[in-house]
């Protein structure tokens, strides 16, 4: 079935950002440690948040974590770029008790380093996945395929790694396609139908989205969307935004991050735990230089008010 942008922007209904406010079990973490806020990290896991899984874009799971059993909180490992030691790493943490239903793969390999891709060229990663990856499934494991950019290239990157697979004699049998997806909802539609249609039989998992760079309202709009457009669409199977970082720091902009530059829940941030709205206005001013800027205000007006002329 072929699915078009308009028929997918008839299902979607925006939910009021006034009264936005839902709870979802597909709903996980793009963890993004804060070394120099690290109380940021027990946010996304503390109060009412019912996130439900997470992963590092490596094979560990983070340390920050660890006071969260594994039925409270999965972690998902990812095989960033082409390893001889993955398998046995990966086989190593079941062993050790860790329940590993899933793993990821390389990382936006269509991409370059300089963007956060691995850069890894199709041929290389199958016969990567071919040792590394693929004895998973035997043990029960559900494998994603490599999670690509959204851009046109990840679509041919992605089938010409399969039929490298194929042309080293084995069927790399991902159980489901991640999706990066930065730009409007519209265009997110469309990306998730055309892989819908590409890949007709396996489900989808969103583990990067968001709408960059805009301004505050078509953000918390496209979240909006977004948010009830997974959640009612029974193949896609999980989600995780990206956004959680103060957003002083972000570098898809402002107004999508999680958490002001002070480190509070921005309205995004408390609705994705499952909250209500805060009211919390992000900026790209960070807290400090927001302070300075107010403390010489404050005292600029002193002089003002006192007779003085500031040159």
């Amino acid at each position: 079935m072929l699915f078009t942008t308009s028929l997918l922007l008839a299902a979607a209904t925006l939910t009021s950002a006034d009264t936005f406010q839902t709870r979802s079990s597909k709903r996980g973490l793009v963890f993004v440690p804060s070394a120099k806020h690290p109380t940021d990290n027990q946010i996304w896991v503390s109060g009412n948040s019912d996130l439900s899984w997470y992963y590092t874009y490596n094979l560990s799971p983070s340390a920050a974590y660890s006071n969260r059993t594994q039925a409270e909180f999965e972690f998902v490992p990812m095989l960033w770029s082409p390893s001889t030691t993955f398998l046995s790493s990966v086989q190593s943490l079941i062993s050790g008790g860790r329940n590993i239903s899933h793993i990821l793969t390389y990382n936006e390999p269509d991409g370059t380093s300089s963007t956060g891709g691995s850069d890894v060229d199709p041929k290389t990663a199958a016969s990567n996945w071919i040792s590394q990856v693929q004895p998973l499934k035997k043990m029960g494991v559900k494998l994603g395929a490599p999670a690509v950019t959204g851009s046109p290239g990840g679509f041919t990157w992605l089938a010409d790694f399969f039929d490298a697979c194929a042309s080293q004699g084995t069927n790399c049998t991902a159980d489901f396609i991640p999706i990066h997806w930065y730009g409007n909802f519209a265009g997110l539609a469309s990306h998730i139908g055309q892989v819908r249609a590409t890949y007709p039989n396996t489900s989808i998992w969103v583990t990067e989205y968001a709408l960059n760079n805009a301004s505050l309202s078509e953000t918390q709009d496209f979240f909006n969307m977004s948010a009830e457009y997974f959640d009612r669409i029974d193949y896609i199977e999980r989600y995780s935004y990206f956004g959680s970082f103060r957003s002083d720091v972000s570098n898809v902009g402002p107004n999508a991050a999680m958490l002001t530059q002070n480190g509070l829940l921005t309205d995004i941030g408390s609705w994705y735990l499952g909250g209500a709205a805060t009211n919390n206005i992000p900026s790209s001013e960070s807290a400090a230089a927001a302070t300075r800027a107010a403390v010489f205000g404050t005292v600029l007006v002193g002089v003002v008010a006192a007779g003085f002329m500031v040159l």
